[in-house]
């Protein structure tokens, strides 16, 4: 259990500082680059981006190391954890002092969703159980939510906006761990079964929008603004496909559902602190700047 915790809170700080990097980088792209592949263009010739994909990979490998020593429902939580570094270190790189409002956004976010998943536990499912009709549902949710944030996103400007890009990621990404779990599945039958199987074309593919969508978040807005959402809205996407698809089990009950309703409230009540505060805002014209 030490090695669980001790790996997943490094996997918490490299992911943290792989946003940061990340963010830093595509901050400082054009408006008009937002959702193009030009965008990835650009930013592979990056060092300073290539550095942060770099260490996201290593966080991974943390990752891996912790869920091979603890179980999910520990691991997960404590890697929320990246809000507390990422967040805090944004501000500090841009010289921004974070106040009261910002730092209960971001502990509000990561400590409900901490409540949310250690309250809730998901587990067990059979990806194989899903049928063409199931998948068809899944496919389609995720493009109408997709296309719904996208649309507002052009409504919508400043922090709300890479929030609303935020929103598509983090669906494209709940998706893409949905086609992870499949693809799995079939690799327990081969390596034919998985090359054989439309999910792992799938999984390709969504981890590219995934990537690009993410990017244009960053590239959007502040960090608080893009990761706070993305963090939110994946292992919603995700629980939810897998007890509704895959046969998942979640706790349930009093007080365990009243425990997982307020951290979601907490959630909520996180991501709208910080997208409606003057100080995550005015970090946007601090990195349109660039660095000092």
């Amino acid at each position: 259990m030490p090695i669980a915790v001790l790996a997943s809170l490094a996997a918490a700080v490299c992911f943290a500082v792989a946003g940061v990097l990340q963010q830093w980088a595509a901050g400082g792209r054009p408006d008009e680059e937002a959702l193009s592949p030009r965008l990835l263009g650009h930013l592979v010739r990056e060092p300073l981006w290539l550095c942060g994909i770099g260490l996201a990979v290593v966080a991974y490998g943390f990752q891996s190391l912790a869920l091979a020593f603890g179980p999910l429902s520990l691991v997960q939580p404590l890697i929320v954890a990246e809000l507390v570094f990422a967040v805090p270190l944004s501000a500090w790189l841009h010289r921004m002092r974070l106040g009261g409002r910002e730092w209960f956004g971001t502990l509000a976010v990561a400590v409900g969703l901490a409540l949310a998943l250690l309250s809730a536990r998901p587990h067990g499912g059979h990806p194989e159980s899903a049928g063409a009709l199931s998948w068809l549902l899944i496919l389609g949710a995720t493009a109408t939510l997709v296309a719904a944030a996208l649309t507002a996103a052009r409504l919508l400007t400043g922090p709300w906006r890479a929030s609303a890009t935020a929103l598509a990621a983090g669906a494209v990404m709940g998706t893409q761990s949905v086609l992870l779990a499949a693809t799995v599945e079939r690799l327990r039958h081969g390596l034919g079964s998985a090359l054989s199987a439309w999910q792992t074309y799938a999984l390709v593919a969504a981890s590219v929008v995934g990537l690009l969508l993410i990017q244009s978040a960053f590239q959007q807005g502040p960090l608080a603004a893009s990761m706070t959402v993305i963090d939110a809205t994946e292992p919603v996407v995700a629980v939810t496909v897998g007890t509704t698809v895959f046969g998942e089990a979640v706790r349930t009950g009093w007080p365990v559902s009243a425990v997982t309703v307020t951290g979601l409230a907490l959630v909520t009540a996180g991501i709208v602190s910080l997208d409606s505060s003057p100080v995550i805002a005015a970090l946007r014209g601090r990195r349109a700047a660039g660095p000092a």
